[in-house]
């Protein structure tokens, strides 16, 4: 009789789903048996990897031990199983101790016979050795690298680029850059590739000699295509360093030449860093989107979806370059991909007429729910910039991204969806209703609680001021009654911002409110008891103050205000008027300095609070009866940073007096300055009032210097220059020692002048009704108009746009900072601000392109006509 061989057959799924890590580890007791069975040892070794790849935890003493039990396996000639060891030692390395006892075994592999066994043993061998250690194979190293197996050279340079990543072993690894560079020149790609990767990871740092690299590799064919496509990398890298035109760099002209190269990895890798360099204009343009045309029609799925969504990108800033590649997009529309289909039809969207919109999303619909989320929010997207160029097509829109919303997807997709519609709505008023409409259908089934939380800040904020109020409220009351109380929180506040614009509501409203005052959460039940106390006072300042037009009040202020109060109860009551309003709060760019401690002391953020600056007290102030602080000034340098004394002034301003706060840094070691002060020529009308000189700064120290002045009477210009000088005595000191020299000498030191701008005594206001409060400004409020006329630069409206913001002070009210899209010919912005004195300013901008200028009308709107005159004249 026969006996039937047993064979271990999986029936579908995964054999090593439910491994256990001590059954495994008590397997690998496998690898001491005499003789070794490769086949088994193989398996087993393959259950640990598996377990370690899957993120399972071996403890120390575990792996040391799977470690050397896997030692015993050299002994075996199999070659999967050795294989197989190499892995297994790079991936316990880490964990196990002692593995640097399988050095031996691994370099007599890595210049072994066999060439099976020495590319792996290589980067085995690589993973274990430390920087004590290169040394002694640093030799063995040199010869892999020029090896005639490609596989073993490539190991090689691969290894010594892992290397690289300990900044001491770079230094042994660049002492084989000859035999870096001789198997840069190898016909193998991958060994270019890799030697050519790690010779700019060598040099990286200087600059010089990579520049030195890529003129010398761009003037000879490489046969790497690999290695062509770093090269252009490099190349694209340091384009974007340069000054001179893209037309007169021969960086850039190897770039376009690579368009022309024979392999479609190279041609694709040029079109791609040509779309994305900065600053390409549509000329340069033109013949990556013609290769990118060619590939629209490729029989490569992956050409297509490469080509055709960097189109997309084209078309955002380029729009009128991509409309050459309209007829092979709409052949893409019913590609079988339906990435590549999505990508068509959003780029042809960007790109099309108007009249094409309806067709275009009647085909998006036909498949918009087999893609995924990743590329619905490249859709959403694209409606985006569509509602902003065809204005009149919101409503088709909208009807879409309503039945987007309705679809299954996560949080953001959904709220990519919810910015989309807010964005249109702030954009266009006359899609506010449906707009509404379609987001209060939404949360009705919303399961994302921020985003309901959202979606009912707007309908509070914006509801009231449409045609019909009241069909909004059922929704906004049924999260009160349905959902968690951070959402039945956010529905009491925006029902209270119905009851305070909406006469109509009022009454009906107050029944929900005082329904809500029974809620089982403190936070719901307090803030309906705080709006229906409110509502029912009738008055109609604090409802306007809360509610219609909340103000702005800096928070972190206000919770110190209030802090003090508690402890001292007997000081004057708060007043929210006399507090500084909420400001926007930006990244400021810091000055380079010559040294780390300097900069460090340089670019210390100043802190300044109520009623002390920069931690020290100031009694002067109040004996000044100088009030609340308003606002702080951005610090300004009065001296270069690589000077020896490092001064920068910050300007704290109060209603009526002006706080000019320097800070000095002593850069050398062998002075100490002495009874330091700043005397300041100051300009007409302003008050010098006081000064606190510092007594001492030493090496490395940073002190302060406070002038204190007071504004020019009954005037609200106080745009003016102070030049400045500082004074002080030098002792001489010992840098070693430290000894200090009794006599020192009277110093001064000329300083840059202090400029006091208009924006140093605005505070940027964020306002999100601002159509509500432009009109409402126009029958209580003084108005200014000016026109005028800037030169235009290169990055046109968006340019002219950021200027008019950073010299007036002010916020950008409802993302009209941004220019969309960025060729636009005309743009509006809305701005809002409170100068110094707490006077309200609105202003409008509407700007127009002309040949080679930016014409602005500009419309200031203030309860102070002088502080309207002045917004108008800084622009003059």
């Amino acid at each position: 009789m026969f006996k039937r061989k047993s064979k271990c057959v999986f029936k579908g799924g995964n054999p090593y789903q439910n491994l256990e890590k001590t059954s495994v580890l008590q397997e690998a007791r496998t690898f001491n048996d005499t003789p070794v069975n490769p086949r088994k040892c193989t398996h087993i070794l393959t259950k640990i990897l598996y377990m370690i790849n899957q993120g399972e935890q071996l403890g120390t003493a575990e792996a040391t031990e799977t470690f050397f039990a896997m030692t015993k396996l050299f002994q075996s000639r199999d070659i999967i199983l050795r294989r197989m060891v190499y892995l297994g030692i790079k991936e316990l390395s880490a964990i196990a101790e002692d593995v640097i006892i399988v050095t031996s075994s691994l370099t007599k592999d890595m210049t072994g016979k066999e060439d099976t066994y020495r590319a792996a043993a290589i980067r085995a061998l690589c993973s274990i050795t430390d920087v004590s250690m290169l040394q002694t194979i640093e030799r063995y190293m040199k010869q892999a690298i020029v090896d005639k197996n490609p596989g073993i050279s490539s190991a090689a340079l691969v290894s010594c680029l892992h290397l690289c990543k300990n900044t001491s072993a770079t230094d042994i690894v660049k002492r084989s850059l000859n035999e870096i560079q001789e198997a840069l020149n190898s016909d193998n790609v991958m060994v270019q590739y890799h030697a050519l990767g790690l010779l700019f990871h060598i040099r990286k740092t200087d600059r010089l000699a990579v520049t030195k690299l890529v003129a010398k590799l761009t003037k000879i064919n490489m046969k790497s295509p690999f290695a062509v496509c770093m090269l252009i990398r490099m190349a694209c890298k340091l384009l974007e360093e340069e000054t001179i035109p893209r037309s007169e760099s021969p960086l850039f002209e190897f770039v376009e030449s690579c368009i022309r190269h024979k392999s479609e990895t190279v041609v694709y890798e040029a079109a791609h860093a040509i779309v994305h360099l900065s600053g390409t204009g549509a000329r340069h343009l033109a013949p990556a989107v013609s290769v990118l045309q060619l590939f629209c029609s490729s029989a490569k799925p992956t050409l297509r979806f490469a080509a055709v969504r960097t189109l997309n990108k084209v078309a955002m800033e380029h729009p009128s370059t991509v409309t050459a590649c309209n007829l092979d997009l709409e052949n893409l529309i019913s590609d079988s991909n339906r990435s590549v289909a999505t990508l068509a039809i959003t780029t042809l969207l960007k790109t099309g007429a108007e009249a094409s919109v309806d067709r275009l999303m009647k085909q998006i619909a036909t498949f918009v729910n087999e893609i995924s989320d990743e590329f619905k929010i490249v859709v959403v997207q694209a409606i985006r910039a569509l509602c902003s160029k065809f204005p009149r097509k919101h409503t088709v829109l909208m009807n879409f991204l309503s039945g987007m919303l309705r679809e299954e997807g996560g949080l953001e997709y959904k709220a990519s969806i919810a910015d989309t519609i807010i964005a249109i709505i702030e954009e266009n008023p006359e899609a506010k209703e449906i707009g509404l409409a379609h987001l209060c259908e939404f949360i009705e089934d919303c399961e994302h609680t921020s985003l309901t939380v959202r979606i009912l800040h707007l309908l509070g904020k914006e509801g009231p001021r449409t045609k019909q109020p009241s069909r909004f409220i059922r929704f906004i009351y049924n999260r009160v009654i349905l959902e968690g109380a951070v959402v039945r929180a956010a529905a009491v506040g925006a029902m209270a911002k119905y009851a305070a614009n909406c006469e109509m509501l009022n009454d009906s409203i107050k029944v929900l409110l005082k329904r809500c005052c029974l809620d089982v959460d403190d936070e719901v039940r307090d803030r309906a008891t705080f709006y229906s106390q409110l509502l029912s006072s009738n008055n109609r300042q604090l409802i306007t103050d809360y509610l219609s037009e909340p103000m702005h009040v800096s928070l972190p202020v206000l919770e110190k205000t209030c802090q003090d109060y508690v402890l001292n109860p007997t000081k004057e009551r708060i007043r929210l008027n006399e507090l500084p309003v909420d400001i926007v709060v930006k990244n400021v760019s810091q000055e380079p300095t010559r040294k780390q401690n300097v900069d460090n002391a340089v670019n210390k953020p100043v802190e300044v609070t109520v009623e002390n600056v920069d931690g020290q007290k100031l009694p002067s102030l109040v004996d000044l009866d100088a009030g609340k602080l308003f606002c702080s000034s951005e610090p300004s340098m009065l001296t270069e940073p690589e000077t020896e004394y490092v001064v920068r002034c910050t300007k704290h301003i109060f209603n009526h007096h002006l706080v000019l706060q320097f800070e000095i840094t002593n850069t050398l070691d062998d002075q100490i300055l002495e009874d330091i002060s700043v005397a300041l020529d100051v300009s007409e009308g302003f008050q010098y009032l006081n000064e606190f000189k510092c007594p001492s700064i030493k090496y490395q120290e940073t002190g302060n210097v406070y002038v204190y002045l007071k504004f020019p009477d009954d005037s609200v210009d106080a745009i003016a220059s102070f030049t400045a000088k500082m004074k002080f005595i030098v002792k001489d000191c010992d840098p070693l020692t430290g000894e200090v020299q009794d006599d020192g000498y009277q110093e001064d030191y000329r300083l840059e002048d202090v400029e006091m701008t208009l924006k140093d005594q605005m505070i940027k206001v964020k306002v999100g009704n601002w159509d509500s409060l432009w009109e409402e400004a126009k029958s209580v409020c003084f108005e200014v108009q000016e026109t005028f006329a800037l030169p235009l630069t290169s990055g046109g409206l968006s340019d002219t746009v950021s200027q008019i913001i950073s010299f007036l002070g002010m916020a950008a009210a409802n993302n009209s900072e941004n220019v969309h899209p960025p060729n636009k010919s005309s743009h509006i912005v809305n701005l809002a601000g409170m100068m110094r004195g707490n006077c309200k300013v609105l202003a409008q901008a509407k700007l127009a392109l002309s040949e080679n200028s930016v014409t602005i009308q500009l419309t200031v709107r203030s309860t102070d006509e002088r502080v309207a005159e002045l917004v108008v004249s800084t622009l003059d």
